[in-house]
Protein backbone atom coordinates (compact mmCIF):
# COMPACT_ATOMS: atom_id res chain seq x y z
CA UNK A 1 0.00 0.00 0.00
CA UNK A 2 1.20 3.73 -0.78
CA UNK A 3 -0.22 5.82 2.13
CA UNK A 4 -0.12 9.62 2.41
CA UNK A 5 0.08 10.57 6.15
CA UNK A 6 -1.33 14.60 6.86
CA UNK A 7 0.29 16.26 9.42
CA UNK A 8 2.71 13.06 9.88
CA UNK A 9 5.22 15.13 12.42
CA UNK A 10 3.21 15.79 14.99
CA UNK A 11 2.68 13.74 18.07
CA UNK A 12 0.55 11.01 16.87
CA UNK A 13 1.19 11.48 13.31
CA UNK A 14 4.65 10.42 13.87
CA UNK A 15 3.85 7.69 15.70
CA UNK A 16 1.45 6.18 13.33
CA UNK A 17 4.29 6.29 10.64
CA UNK A 18 6.84 4.56 12.50
CA UNK A 19 3.89 2.24 13.86
CA UNK A 20 2.68 1.20 10.16
CA UNK A 21 6.12 1.38 8.98
CA UNK A 22 7.07 -1.22 11.75
CA UNK A 23 3.98 -3.39 11.51
CA UNK A 24 2.87 -3.42 8.14
CA UNK A 25 6.53 -4.43 5.91
CA UNK A 26 4.65 -3.59 2.27
CA UNK A 27 3.57 -0.52 3.11
CA UNK A 28 5.26 2.82 1.76
CA UNK A 29 4.46 6.36 3.49
CA UNK A 30 4.84 9.36 2.06
CA UNK A 31 4.26 12.34 5.06
CA UNK A 32 2.95 15.60 4.44
CA UNK A 33 3.15 18.14 7.03
CA UNK A 34 3.45 22.18 7.10
CA UNK A 35 5.58 22.17 10.01
CA UNK A 36 3.84 24.48 12.02
CA UNK A 37 5.17 24.96 15.46
CA UNK A 38 3.62 21.90 16.54
CA UNK A 39 5.62 19.81 13.63
CA UNK A 40 9.18 18.31 14.44
CA UNK A 41 10.53 16.11 12.07
CA UNK A 42 13.08 14.99 15.29
CA UNK A 43 10.25 12.40 16.00
CA UNK A 44 10.93 10.85 12.61
CA UNK A 45 14.65 11.10 12.88
CA UNK A 46 15.04 7.37 13.39
CA UNK A 47 13.40 6.52 9.71
CA UNK A 48 14.82 8.86 7.75
CA UNK A 49 16.90 7.26 4.95
CA UNK A 50 14.65 4.28 4.99
CA UNK A 51 13.29 3.41 1.54
CA UNK A 52 10.05 3.00 2.17
CA UNK A 53 9.48 6.42 3.99
CA UNK A 54 9.41 9.90 2.59
CA UNK A 55 9.02 13.47 3.85
CA UNK A 56 7.61 16.67 1.70
CA UNK A 57 6.89 20.09 3.01
CA UNK A 58 3.47 21.60 2.61
CA UNK A 59 0.20 22.24 3.39
CA UNK A 60 -3.03 20.59 3.11
CA UNK A 61 -4.89 24.65 2.66
CA UNK A 62 -3.28 24.85 -0.85
CA UNK A 63 -5.19 22.64 -3.17
CA UNK A 64 -2.80 22.66 -5.90
CA UNK A 65 0.22 21.42 -4.19
CA UNK A 66 -2.27 18.59 -2.65
CA UNK A 67 -3.84 17.48 -5.76
CA UNK A 68 -0.29 17.25 -7.60
CA UNK A 69 0.74 14.86 -4.37
CA UNK A 70 -2.42 12.88 -4.61
CA UNK A 71 -1.84 12.42 -8.48
CA UNK A 72 1.29 10.40 -7.70
CA UNK A 73 -1.41 7.81 -6.64
CA UNK A 74 -2.09 6.45 -3.03
CA UNK A 75 -3.74 3.79 -1.97
CA UNK A 76 -4.76 5.82 1.49
CA UNK A 77 -5.09 9.10 2.82
CA UNK A 78 -4.57 9.71 7.20
CA UNK A 79 -5.45 12.86 7.83
CA UNK A 80 -3.81 14.07 10.99
CA UNK A 81 -2.96 17.37 10.23
CA UNK A 82 -4.87 20.03 12.60
CA UNK A 83 -4.24 22.83 15.24
CA UNK A 84 -5.41 20.64 18.16
CA UNK A 85 -4.23 23.10 21.26
CA UNK A 86 -7.63 24.37 22.73
CA UNK A 87 -6.21 27.31 25.01
CA UNK A 88 -4.53 28.42 21.32
CA UNK A 89 -8.15 28.06 20.02
CA UNK A 90 -9.87 30.15 22.52
CA UNK A 91 -6.74 32.75 22.07
CA UNK A 92 -7.37 32.90 18.18
CA UNK A 93 -9.58 30.35 16.07
CA UNK A 94 -8.68 31.37 12.45
CA UNK A 95 -5.66 29.21 12.23
CA UNK A 96 -7.77 26.36 13.08
CA UNK A 97 -10.62 27.39 11.15
CA UNK A 98 -8.19 27.40 8.16
CA UNK A 99 -6.49 23.83 8.66
CA UNK A 100 -8.64 21.79 10.39
CA UNK A 101 -12.45 23.01 7.93
CA UNK A 102 -11.04 24.63 4.68
CA UNK A 103 -7.87 22.45 4.72
CA UNK A 104 -9.79 18.96 5.37
CA UNK A 105 -12.64 19.94 2.51
CA UNK A 106 -9.01 21.06 0.12
CA UNK A 107 -8.34 17.22 1.18
CA UNK A 108 -11.62 15.48 0.62
CA UNK A 109 -12.19 17.20 -2.82
CA UNK A 110 -8.71 16.34 -3.92
CA UNK A 111 -9.45 12.64 -2.58
CA UNK A 112 -12.32 12.77 -4.67
CA UNK A 113 -11.12 13.89 -7.90
CA UNK A 114 -8.43 11.89 -7.31
CA UNK A 115 -10.69 8.95 -6.89
CA UNK A 116 -8.28 7.57 -3.64
CA UNK A 117 -9.76 3.99 -2.27
CA UNK A 118 -9.60 5.14 1.48
CA UNK A 119 -9.65 7.90 3.76
CA UNK A 120 -9.66 8.15 7.20
CA UNK A 121 -10.04 11.35 9.12
CA UNK A 122 -8.81 11.14 12.38
CA UNK A 123 -10.98 13.56 14.68
CA UNK A 124 -11.42 14.14 18.69
CA UNK A 125 -14.10 12.86 21.12
CA UNK A 126 -14.06 16.27 22.06
CA UNK A 127 -16.47 17.62 19.36
CA UNK A 128 -19.38 15.36 21.72
CA UNK A 129 -18.55 18.59 24.25
CA UNK A 130 -19.02 17.78 28.26
CA UNK A 131 -20.50 14.66 29.77
CA UNK A 132 -22.19 14.66 33.14
CA UNK A 133 -20.93 12.36 35.92
CA UNK A 134 -22.40 8.82 34.41
CA UNK A 135 -22.12 7.69 30.58
CA UNK A 136 -19.91 7.82 27.69
CA UNK A 137 -19.95 8.92 24.15
CA UNK A 138 -21.00 6.44 21.44
CA UNK A 139 -21.27 7.30 18.00
CA UNK A 140 -24.93 8.41 17.68
CA UNK A 141 -24.07 10.93 20.53
CA UNK A 142 -24.90 14.19 19.10
CA UNK A 143 -21.78 16.77 18.06
CA UNK A 144 -21.90 19.67 20.92
CA UNK A 145 -18.78 21.46 20.63
CA UNK A 146 -17.62 23.70 23.28
CA UNK A 147 -14.29 25.22 22.14
CA UNK A 148 -13.33 26.73 18.91
CA UNK A 149 -10.89 23.96 18.31
CA UNK A 150 -13.86 20.91 19.15
CA UNK A 151 -15.79 23.18 16.99
CA UNK A 152 -13.35 23.51 13.97
CA UNK A 153 -13.06 19.48 14.27
CA UNK A 154 -16.52 18.49 14.30
CA UNK A 155 -17.23 20.67 11.55
CA UNK A 156 -14.27 18.82 9.45
CA UNK A 157 -16.19 15.25 10.45
CA UNK A 158 -19.38 16.66 9.25
CA UNK A 159 -17.58 17.79 6.07
CA UNK A 160 -16.25 14.23 6.06
CA UNK A 161 -19.83 12.98 6.57
CA UNK A 162 -21.42 15.06 3.48
CA UNK A 163 -18.60 13.95 1.15
CA UNK A 164 -19.63 10.25 1.89
CA UNK A 165 -23.30 10.50 1.58
CA UNK A 166 -23.19 13.03 -1.64
CA UNK A 167 -20.03 11.45 -3.56
CA UNK A 168 -19.83 8.03 -2.10
CA UNK A 169 -16.09 9.02 -0.77
CA UNK A 170 -14.61 6.15 1.01
CA UNK A 171 -13.84 8.22 3.94
CA UNK A 172 -14.04 6.67 7.74
CA UNK A 173 -14.22 8.83 10.90
CA UNK A 174 -11.67 7.84 14.52
CA UNK A 175 -12.37 9.64 17.31
CA UNK A 176 -10.00 9.20 19.90
CA UNK A 177 -9.63 10.43 23.66
CA UNK A 178 -6.87 11.86 25.09
CA UNK A 179 -3.98 10.37 24.10
CA UNK A 180 0.02 10.15 25.96
CA UNK A 181 3.15 8.90 25.12
CA UNK A 182 6.67 9.85 23.51
CA UNK A 183 6.93 12.67 21.91
CA UNK A 184 4.34 14.66 22.87
CA UNK A 185 4.39 18.41 22.52
CA UNK A 186 5.13 19.78 25.98
CA UNK A 187 2.45 22.57 26.27
CA UNK A 188 -0.13 19.36 26.36
CA UNK A 189 -1.36 18.55 29.85
CA UNK A 190 0.82 15.17 30.58
CA UNK A 191 4.54 16.20 29.01
CA UNK A 192 3.97 19.40 30.63
CA UNK A 193 3.98 18.31 33.95
CA UNK A 194 6.77 15.60 33.76
CA UNK A 195 8.47 18.10 32.27
CA UNK A 196 7.96 21.14 34.82
CA UNK A 197 8.26 18.35 37.62
CA UNK A 198 11.05 17.04 35.79
CA UNK A 199 12.93 20.57 36.56
CA UNK A 200 11.47 21.35 39.95
CA UNK A 201 8.79 23.78 38.47
CA UNK A 202 4.99 24.23 39.35
CA UNK A 203 2.39 22.08 37.39
CA UNK A 204 -0.57 24.53 36.47
CA UNK A 205 -3.44 22.32 37.17
CA UNK A 206 -6.75 24.40 35.92
CA UNK A 207 -9.32 24.84 38.14
CA UNK A 208 -10.20 22.36 41.45
CA UNK A 209 -8.74 19.62 39.06
CA UNK A 210 -11.94 17.57 39.06
CA UNK A 211 -11.87 17.56 35.13
CA UNK A 212 -12.05 13.76 34.13
CA UNK A 213 -10.41 12.31 30.84
CA UNK A 214 -9.97 9.22 29.38
CA UNK A 215 -6.71 8.34 28.78
CA UNK A 216 -5.29 6.33 25.94
CA UNK A 217 -1.61 5.31 25.24
CA UNK A 218 -0.40 6.37 21.45
CA UNK A 219 0.37 3.25 20.50
CA UNK A 220 -2.51 1.92 21.11
CA UNK A 221 -4.62 4.48 19.30
CA UNK A 222 -2.00 4.06 16.15
CA UNK A 223 -3.11 -0.22 16.26
CA UNK A 224 -6.65 0.92 16.57
CA UNK A 225 -5.88 3.18 13.12
CA UNK A 226 -3.86 0.67 11.68
CA UNK A 227 -7.31 -1.54 11.95
CA UNK A 228 -9.50 0.91 10.80
CA UNK A 229 -7.65 1.36 8.18
CA UNK A 230 -7.33 -2.20 6.56
CA UNK A 231 -10.68 -3.06 7.94
CA UNK A 232 -12.81 -0.14 8.84
CA UNK A 233 -16.35 0.65 6.89
CA UNK A 234 -16.73 2.85 4.62
CA UNK A 235 -18.95 5.83 6.28
CA UNK A 236 -18.26 4.65 9.59
CA UNK A 237 -17.33 6.61 12.34
CA UNK A 238 -15.22 4.35 15.32
CA UNK A 239 -14.21 5.55 18.67
CA UNK A 240 -11.46 4.90 20.11
CA UNK A 241 -11.04 4.60 24.09
CA UNK A 242 -9.30 2.44 26.84
CA UNK A 243 -11.95 2.51 29.68
CA UNK A 244 -9.13 4.64 31.88
CA UNK A 245 -10.41 7.87 33.28
CA UNK A 246 -9.06 9.66 35.81
CA UNK A 247 -9.43 13.07 37.16
CA UNK A 248 -6.90 15.75 36.35
CA UNK A 249 -5.44 15.92 40.20
CA UNK A 250 -5.12 12.20 40.28
CA UNK A 251 -2.57 12.33 36.91
CA UNK A 252 -0.40 15.02 38.58
CA UNK A 253 -0.43 13.11 41.58
CA UNK A 254 0.93 10.08 39.47
CA UNK A 255 3.12 12.00 37.66
CA UNK A 256 4.90 13.46 40.66
CA UNK A 257 4.80 9.73 42.36
CA UNK A 258 6.62 8.10 39.28
CA UNK A 259 9.46 11.06 40.03
CA UNK A 260 9.02 10.68 43.30
CA UNK A 261 8.41 14.62 43.80
CA UNK A 262 6.37 16.54 46.13
CA UNK A 263 3.08 17.59 45.87
CA UNK A 264 3.53 20.66 46.58
CA UNK A 265 4.55 21.24 42.91
CA UNK A 266 1.05 21.37 42.34
CA UNK A 267 -0.10 25.27 41.69
CA UNK A 268 -4.05 25.31 41.09
CA UNK A 269 -4.54 28.14 38.56
CA UNK A 270 -7.83 29.83 37.01
CA UNK A 271 -9.63 27.66 35.13
CA UNK A 272 -9.63 27.60 30.74
CA UNK A 273 -12.68 29.74 29.43
CA UNK A 274 -15.73 26.76 28.79
CA UNK A 275 -13.66 23.93 29.96
CA UNK A 276 -15.15 20.52 29.43
CA UNK A 277 -16.13 18.94 32.38
CA UNK A 278 -16.29 14.99 31.89
CA UNK A 279 -14.79 12.95 28.38
CA UNK A 280 -15.20 9.31 28.38
CA UNK A 281 -15.56 7.08 25.33
CA UNK A 282 -17.32 4.12 24.54
CA UNK A 283 -15.50 1.86 22.01
CA UNK A 284 -17.59 -1.23 22.07
CA UNK A 285 -17.90 -0.87 18.33
CA UNK A 286 -14.23 -0.50 17.33
CA UNK A 287 -13.60 -4.03 19.66
CA UNK A 288 -16.54 -5.81 18.25
CA UNK A 289 -15.73 -5.47 14.51
CA UNK A 290 -12.35 -4.81 14.35
CA UNK A 291 -11.52 -6.33 16.90
CA UNK A 292 -9.25 -4.24 19.25
CA UNK A 293 -8.68 -3.74 22.68
CA UNK A 294 -5.67 -1.27 24.43
CA UNK A 295 -2.60 -3.46 25.44
CA UNK A 296 -1.18 -0.70 28.39
CA UNK A 297 -2.74 0.32 31.28
CA UNK A 298 -2.84 4.20 32.76
CA UNK A 299 -1.02 3.40 34.80
CA UNK A 300 1.85 1.23 33.33
CA UNK A 301 1.86 3.61 30.15
CA UNK A 302 2.03 6.55 32.40
CA UNK A 303 5.12 5.34 33.56
CA UNK A 304 6.79 4.34 30.26
CA UNK A 305 5.82 7.81 29.06
CA UNK A 306 7.71 9.14 32.64
CA UNK A 307 11.02 6.80 31.81
CA UNK A 308 10.96 8.29 27.93
CA UNK A 309 10.80 12.29 28.99
CA UNK A 310 13.44 11.06 31.29
CA UNK A 311 15.53 9.90 29.01
CA UNK A 312 14.97 12.31 25.98
CA UNK A 313 15.43 15.36 27.99
CA UNK A 314 17.56 17.04 25.42
CA UNK A 315 14.62 16.47 22.65
CA UNK A 316 11.80 18.57 25.01
CA UNK A 317 14.40 20.68 26.13
CA UNK A 318 15.07 21.13 22.29
CA UNK A 319 11.21 21.90 21.74
CA UNK A 320 11.05 24.20 24.93
CA UNK A 321 13.39 26.49 23.39
CA UNK A 322 12.32 26.15 20.10
CA UNK A 323 15.87 24.39 18.84
CA UNK A 324 14.02 21.80 17.49
CA UNK A 325 12.56 24.35 14.75
CA UNK A 326 16.10 24.54 12.85
CA UNK A 327 16.01 20.67 12.31
CA UNK A 328 13.88 20.86 8.81
CA UNK A 329 16.64 23.40 7.81
CA UNK A 330 19.96 21.30 8.94
CA UNK A 331 18.40 17.85 7.07
CA UNK A 332 16.16 19.03 4.21
CA UNK A 333 18.42 22.43 3.32
CA UNK A 334 16.88 25.66 2.30
CA UNK A 335 14.38 24.69 0.06
CA UNK A 336 10.55 25.77 0.97
CA UNK A 337 8.69 22.83 -0.54
CA UNK A 338 10.66 20.32 -2.67
CA UNK A 339 8.74 18.05 -4.24
CA UNK A 340 7.37 14.18 -3.88
CA UNK A 341 9.16 11.53 -5.81
CA UNK A 342 7.79 8.66 -7.48
CA UNK A 343 8.24 5.19 -7.00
Amino acid sequence: MRILVTGGAGFIGSNFIRHLLAKDPDCTVLNLDKLTYAGNLENLADVEGQPRYQFVKGSICDAEFVDEALGMGFDAVVNFAAESHVDRSIQDARAFIETNVLGTEILLDACRRRRVPRMLQVSTDEVYGSLGPRGRFTEQSPLSPNSPYAASKAAADLLAHAYFHTYRLPVIISRSCNNYGPYQFPEKFIPLFITNALADEPLPLYGDGLHVRDWLHVEDHCEALRLILKRGREGETYNIGSNSERANIDVARLVLRGLGKPDRLIAHVTDRLGHDRRYAIDAGKLERELPWAPRYTFEAGLLETIRWYQKNESWWRRVKDGDYRQYYHRTYGDLARPRPQSG
